[in-house]
């Protein structure tokens, strides 16, 4: 088989899409002497959490992923950051392309809540690779990509705020379900609340201060899957 490599080597805040979009640019070696004529290639993304490090208030920010720090030895396991698709044009040798990642501010996603919690510094990505190749001089043949392929990247911190900045500019976003968003457009209605903002605000000032849990308690949502295999395309 014909022996793909694949390398990262950027990547961009796209701040012409409709919606949040990241742009990695790839890029993709194969033999010298094999002509490539397309390839169909899909990529699984992931967060390695495991390799960096984090500050106090990193931590705490991803208490509600991972569970308290006493504990990440276990819990500290890979995130599900993205699949998406590409077909790459043909090529002799090597070839670079745009990776197009159209992602997400929802809070109840993982990898949001991962990129949220941190200040600075990089995220630690893993691109699993696989597809079908279509190479050959005279007519062509089809190939698989081999499912080892794979490309490690550091993604600056700065390049997911300023993409969330284009899009959300100094604010955040949350995903509820009709029967709440009724109540709280009920509750707005009933104290003549100017904004959402000004309702979400009355509800915390009435709830009154919160109580942070005891120290070793587990939360939930840190109670997470371990993630050891590729997703089947």
């Amino acid at each position: 088989m014909t022996g793909f490599g694949f390398s990262v080597t950027g990547v961009r805040a796209d701040p012409y899409a409709a919606g949040p979009t990241l742009v990695f640019r790839l890029r993709i070696t194969a033999d010298p002497d094999t002509r490539v004529h397309a390839l169909a290639l899909r990529c699984q993304i992931r967060i390695e959490p495991a390799r960096r490090g984090y500050g106090p208030a990193e931590a705490d920010g991803l208490a509600d992923l991972f569970g308290e720090r006493s504990r990440w030895g276990t819990t500290l396991q890979p995130v599900q950051f993205a699949q998406v698709s590409v077909m790459v044009p043909g090529f002799t040798g090597e070839t670079e392309t745009d990776l197009v990642v159209p992602c997400t501010y929802d809070m109840d996603i993982a990898a949001t809540r991962y990129f949220e919690a941190l200040q600075d510094g990089e995220v630690p990505l893993l691109m699993l690779f696989s597809g079908t190749a279509f190479t050959g001089d005279g007519g062509f043949r089809v190939e698989p990509v081999p499912w080892d392929r794979e490309a490690s990247y550091r993604m600056p911190v700065a390049v997911w705020r300023e993409m969330v900045e284009q899009h959300f500019p100094g604010c955040g976003w949350l995903r509820l379900p009709r029967d709440t968003m009724a109540e709280l457009l009920a509750y707005r209605s009933r104290h003549a609340l100017a904004s959402w903002e000004a309702t979400v605000r009355a509800l915390l000032d009435a709830a009154g201060p919160t109580q942070p849990p005891p120290p070793g308690a587990v939360r939930p949502s840190a109670l997470r899957p371990r993630l050891t295999e590729r997703t089947a395309p």
